[in-house]
């Protein structure tokens, strides 16, 4: 895994690129180079992966053709058969750049990963740019006097100065918990939606290459745990090429698990909590245990709660409400002591619709009582909020569930510099939420297409490469999304049993020990609301400085929950450490 940067069409003051690059050093300690030519400047940082010569050192240059890339292609020596070369080293990156000189843009279908790349085109002073079709891989822009600035973070677009706040991301924050693409938190700073390519030669344009079907063309268990398996066992394999040691995330979950059973004794990790019903450590130690791992596990304190407010800030460049990234960042710093590469099991539950609050969604009613003590509630209150998520209907309760804030909590919340007249705070969602679908897989498209790239991709991105470790998502590679979406929801969820993953557990049965599977999900996200009471300071302070800052207006009582917690300390905490302005 690496770290991309580039200004094209527009000449940067002296060392710029260079500053740029540096910022990213944390993507790619292991070598940095910076890359300059007509009518461009290129930086890279390497991670080295594959091929750890200098033969594979970036930015890299064939013809007229120079490209600075993040990320792994898994067909890389399938497709490099298919090439004519020559070839003077032996990962994807050239196989990349020869298969865009012959195809360019169309070779985006061909490749099998996740990516983030930028090509330079001398002759044409054409840019073209693409990330994979899920959005594993990161990459920002910035439009420039007559050119283009890009990265893999925020951080390293602000060597150009630093923007205004763009206030409808704040308040999009308070509605998603993260800032939905293609915004970010500046004025001018946007991010490229998954799976999409990006062209400037003087103008702007930018395309989607990748939209799945949604078509239903599996109805029975008996055709598709057959194509599941065969899947797996091609696709997790796959995802461990490398030239450096690989683990596996392991919880004990069905997705991690399902991911460790495709391989012959991996290497697993496994963050412990100190609170014992939130600690999943001896359930991934049963796993571990039964498929013969190399396992470790550490211990996460309680009391890091303060240290992670003051790091996670600076890893995220901008608010981001999801506290299981404080988790991540732990997890990933135990697994860099053991490997370069780890294997995750994101996307399981979007892909089989393992959430349980789907079946929340699709069997409550919005009834009269629930509609009074939605009004009459104070509206910050934990059973106001409950009250308010089963009043509400359609894209409004999918919002409720989904956000950390409902509507009338947002309302109640906002302050006079996110008071905008007429705002559609349910932007987003609206784009991605298909009335021509049945409800489950209305779900399953809208999380695929909102929550999946917009928390929990950068979640595992930013807290895994902070620590230089690259993190690979073996069940969201594009062949199992197309699969799961051509999934009747039969074989997806029972809604009354409140069961998902069935086709999983179906697949699995017989090979994980009994019982292993009906544990309730405990999930990834900490105790914060319960650390917060021990230390009460930490959210009367923070809510203080956001109402000074007219963001919220200070409520004078609420009960708040572990997302809603850490949601405004993580705003209050970047916002101090930022020193961004309106």
């Amino acid at each position: 895994m690496c770290g991309i940067v580039g200004i094209v069409g527009s000449t940067p003051e002296p060392e710029v690129i260079e500053r740029m690059t540096r910022r990213l050093t944390h993507r790619g300690p292991d070598h940095q180079e910076v890359w300059r030519g007509p009518g461009a400047h290129l930086g890279h940082t390497r991670l080295a992966i594959l091929d750890l010569s200098t033969a594979g050192n970036q930015p890299m240059t064939f013809g007229d053709l120079t490209i600075t890339y993040n990320g792994e292609i898994y067909n890389f020596s399938e497709l490099r058969r298919q090439l004519e070369g020559p070839f003077r080293s032996d990962g994807d990156t050239e196989v990349l750049l020869h298969l865009y000189a012959r195809d360019e843009g169309r070779c985006l279908d061909q490749l099998r990963g996740m990516f983030s790349l930028a090509v330079w085109d001398v002759p044409r002073q054409r840019l073209f740019a693409a990330r994979d079709r899920l959005g594993i891989k990161p990459f920002f822009y910035r439009e420039l006097p007559g050119g283009l600035a890009f990265s893999s973070e925020i951080k390293a677009l602000l060597e150009l100065g630093q923007p205004a706040i763009d206030q409808t991301a704040l308040r999009d924050y308070l509605t998603y918990k993260y800032i939905p693409e293609p915004k970010t938190v500046y004025s001018g700073i946007r991010r490229l939606p998954p799976g999409h390519c990006l062209t400037w030669d003087g103008d702007l344009r930018i395309e989607r290459y990748w939209s799945p079907s949604t078509e239903i063309l599996i109805t029975d268990f008996d055709e598709a745990i057959p194509r599941l398996d065969a899947l797996l066992g091609e696709i997790v394999p796959e995802h461990t090429i490398s030239d450096v040691p690989v683990a596996v995330f392991l919880s004990g979950g069905i997705d991690s698990t399902t991911v460790v059973a495709q391989l012959n004794r991996p290497r697993t990790v496994t963050l412990a909590m100190d609170i014992k019903r939130r600690d999943e450590a001896p359930v991934a130690r049963l796993v571990a245990n039964h498929f013969g791992t190399q396992h470790h596990e550490e211990e996460a304190s309680s009391v890091d709660l303060e240290e992670a407010l003051n790091i996670m800030p600076g890893v995220f460049d901008e608010p981001f409400g999801d506290s299981g990234a404080w988790a991540t960042y732990l997890v990933s710093r135990l697994a860099r002591r053991h490997a370069v590469v780890a294997l995750s099991g994101e996307g399981g539950d979007e892909l089989f619709c393992g959430y349980h609050w789907y079946s929340k969604w699709l069997t409550d009613r919005s009834t009269l009582v629930n509609r009074v003590m939605a009004a009459l509630l104070p509206p910050l209150s934990r059973g106001a909020r409950s009250a308010q998520r089963r009043a509400a209907t359609g894209l409004e309760r999918y919002a409720a569930f989904a956000g950390p804030f409902t509507a009338q909590q947002r309302q109640a919340l906002l302050g006079p510099a996110l008071e905008i007249a007429d705002y559609d705070d349910l932007w987003h969602y609206r784009r991605f939420w298909r009335e021509d679908l049945e409800p489950l897989k209305r779900m399953q498209w809208a999380d695929l297409h909102t929550y999946l790239p917009g928390d929990l991709l950068p979640k595992v991105d930013l807290s895994s490469m902070a620590h230089s470790l690259e993190v690979r998502p073996p069940l969201l590679d594009h062949r199992l999304v197309e699969f799961a979406l051509s999934l009747d929801t039969g074989l997806l969820r029972d809604v009354e049993g409140d069961r998902g993953k069935l086709i999983v557990r179906r697949l699995m049965e017989d090979r994980i020990p009994p019982g292993l599977f009906d544990r309730p999900k405990r999930g990834f996200n900490l105790p914060v609301a319960n650390w917060v009471r021990k230390q009460p300071e930490l959210m009367t302070s923070a809510l203080d400085r956001l109402a000074e800052r007219e963001i919220i207006r200070r409520p004078r009582t609420y009960r708040f929950t572990n997302e809603q917690t850490w949601t405004l300390l993580f705003l209050d905490r970047w916002l101090e450490q930022s020193n961004a302005r309106f």
